[in-house]
């Protein structure tokens, strides 16, 4: 039996820890969840890896043959392998927050890129501060991205820096349980009092803040702390993962009935993007029609789709392994 499956098997207890002003240097781990990653590495592991905090640095990899763990344990990093099969956006975020059994814990993506050494200590310091339980930073395109990624940053991630609660449901709506684990850090003794991540198809950040948020708890968006990070998808991609998105969302719906309904924060999105392009690129519009549309397709069916047979989520999904 391998390391990773001990630690499930053995369910790994957490420890507590004291409330982070008592505590001068709570400690930090970092998981980087991974498949087939290695061209990443050398851009997203150097500032937490020369960070002064000192953090454990954990590159979790669902079994690539790319080299990626070779060149993790190469830089400094420890690493945990999982079969493929087994991986899981929440289950596997679990099994690196048990390994890593720090104070705080940052769970990031390989293709998101820190943009300098400070982001780390800027990320964490809500939690430092005991002003949130979970944090996340500003995401940025990355160099040479398109119109649509450049605008769902911007759209997302505000310049200025906020902390949310569930009292503020009617000013944010459902907004309100944003996160993104492409970078966000997480008070391991919040995460404890909900049962830390769970295993779900997509939006295990969402789960957890939502079931924190109704517990009193507080989530800091730290515009200060910045990585580069975005996406180009085709539109069968979108429409593969909007329907993940729909299904997920439909799965979980009761965390988060009380913010309104997505659909309003989708039709937000949409008029602002046309209104923007019409504004700057109107030769893009046919495009932003045709992905507006695959969006909503994939969507909609994603959430009608909780008693489909399973053949038809697994072709629709983008995750073919989760349905195994």
């Amino acid at each position: 039996m391998g390391l990773a499956s001990r630690i499930l098997h053995n369910n790994l207890p957490i420890k507590d820890s004291e409330d982070m002003n008592n505590s001068k240097k709570p400690t930090i781990g970092v998981a980087v969840i991974t498949h087939n990653a290695k061209k990443h590495l050398p851009h997203c592991l150097p500032p937490y890896l020369n960070s002064p905090l000192n953090p454990r640095v954990v590159v979790v990899n669902s079994s690539s043959n790319d080299g990626t763990v070779e060149l993790a344990k190469e830089l400094g990093a420890e690493t945990l392998v999982i079969p493929r099969m087994n991986f899981n956006h929440g289950k596997t975020r679990e099994l690196a927050r048990c390994y890593l059994n720090t104070d705080i814990i940052v769970m990031t993506t390989p293709d998101a890129y820190a943009t300098c050494i400070a982001t780390l200590e800027k990320l964490i310091e809500p939690l430092i501060q005991n002003q949130a339980s979970v944090a996340y930073a500003k995401q940025l395109p990355h160099k040479g991205a398109n119109f649509f990624e450049t605008f769902a940053r911007e759209y997302n991630y505000p310049n200025e820096s906020h902390i949310r609660g569930i009292e503020d449901i009617e000013k944010y709506g459902v907004y309100t349980f944003f996160c993104s684990n492409s970078c966000a850090a997480y008070s391991n003794v919040a995460l404890n009092s909900i049962g830390g991540f769970e295993a779900v198809l997509l939006g295990e950040d969402t789960v957890a803040v939502a079931k924190l948020l109704r517990k009193g708890h507080k989530i800091a968006y730290v515009a200060e702390a910045k990585v580069y990070h975005s996406h180009s998808y085709t539109l069968a991609q979108e429409f593969r993962r909007c329907f993940d998105i729909g299904y997920a969302r439909h799965e979980y719906g009761h965390l988060l009935s009380q913010a309104g309904k997505d659909q309003q924060r989708g039709k937000e999105y949409t008029r602002k993007i046309l209104q923007k392009l019409w504004q700057e690129k109107p030769q893009l519009l046919p495009y932003a029609f045709l992905q507006t549309g695959a969006k909503w397709m994939g969507y909609t069916l994603g959430r009608k789709s909780l008693k489909a047979p399973k053949w038809l989520k697994k072709v629709c999904s983008s995750q073919d392994f989760y349905w195994k």
